[in-house]
Order: structure tokens, then sequence, then C-alpha cells
């Protein structure tokens, strides 16, 4: 049951619209002109008529949350739509490569520059490195496999 639109309007429903403004602007739905003559006029709404009014053409729920019927393989999808599981693993697999190279890079600076002023310490960034690299190794070389 829809809400009588001659009830006040809260500050909480005020912000509400507000938010909902904001990311059908993120959408490209709105152009920011737009989003900021709305805003205005939603945060002098007196009723959740005047509310309603504001935001009557727009969707309430974003189309794009509703699952991605299955394609054809002659589809015309987008390339992300296309993409196997194993192509995304491997990107994913780059990104967490380059991230322990960059941790066991800064660590070994660290221990280098401690050596270099004279406190030679044992070589801790080897516990930081050696264990996730070793792991990270597995998960490369033993992980999902692409079907022909």
């Amino acid at each position: 049951m829809a809400p009588n639109p001659d009830i006040r309007a809260s500050d909480a429903d005020r912000d509400r619209v507000a938010e909902s403004l904001r990311e059908h602007c993120a959408e490209g739905r709105i152009t920011m002109d737009e989003m900021h003559e709305r805003l205005e006029s939603t945060y002098a709404a007196k009723t959740l008529g005047d509310l309603q009014e504001i935001t009557a053409d727009l969707p309430e729920h974003d189309l794009y949350q509703h699952p991605i019927p299955a394609s054809r393989p002659n589809s015309t999808a987008s390339p992300a739509v296309r993409r196997s599981g194993g192509d995304l693993y491997r990107q994913g697999g780059r990104a967490v490569w380059a991230t322990w190279a960059t941790v066991s890079a800064i660590n070994f600076v660290v221990w280098l520059a401690l050596a270099v002023t004279g406190n030679v310490v044992y070589p801790w960034w080897i516990w930081v490195a050696g264990p996730w690299g070793a792991l990270l190794l597995m998960g490369t070389v033993f992980g999902p496999r692409r079907r022909p």
C-alpha cells in the first residue's frame, strides 16, 4: 500500500530521496544540473507527495542489479560478460603477484637500509616474502584450469 501523499515528509524521507538522486546521477540517468535542481526541491518538500513527484520519472530499483540472462555463444554481450572465469583469475593473479612483489620490495629495502647503517640484522624479510610467495606459486600452478 502506497503511503498517503498528504503526510508530512521527515528529514529521513528527504535524505532517502537525496541519496537516490545521487545514485541516479552516478548511473547517468540525470545530469548534475538536474540533480542539483531536484535536491533543492527535495529539501524544500513538505509532503511525501512532493517527494514522489521529484522521483516520478526515475526507477525505484536499479535494473542492472537483476540477474543477467544466459547469453548464447554468438551473442553480442560485452567482453566482460563473455569473459571466462579463468581470464578473471589470471587478471586477479597479476594483481596478487604485484602486491606480493611490492610488499617484499618494501621489506627488503627496510632491511637493506638497516644493514647499510651498520645494524646488520637477520634477513627477516624472507619470512614475509617466502611463505606468501610459496602460497601464490601453488595457487598459480594448481589454480583453476580452462575447460575445452
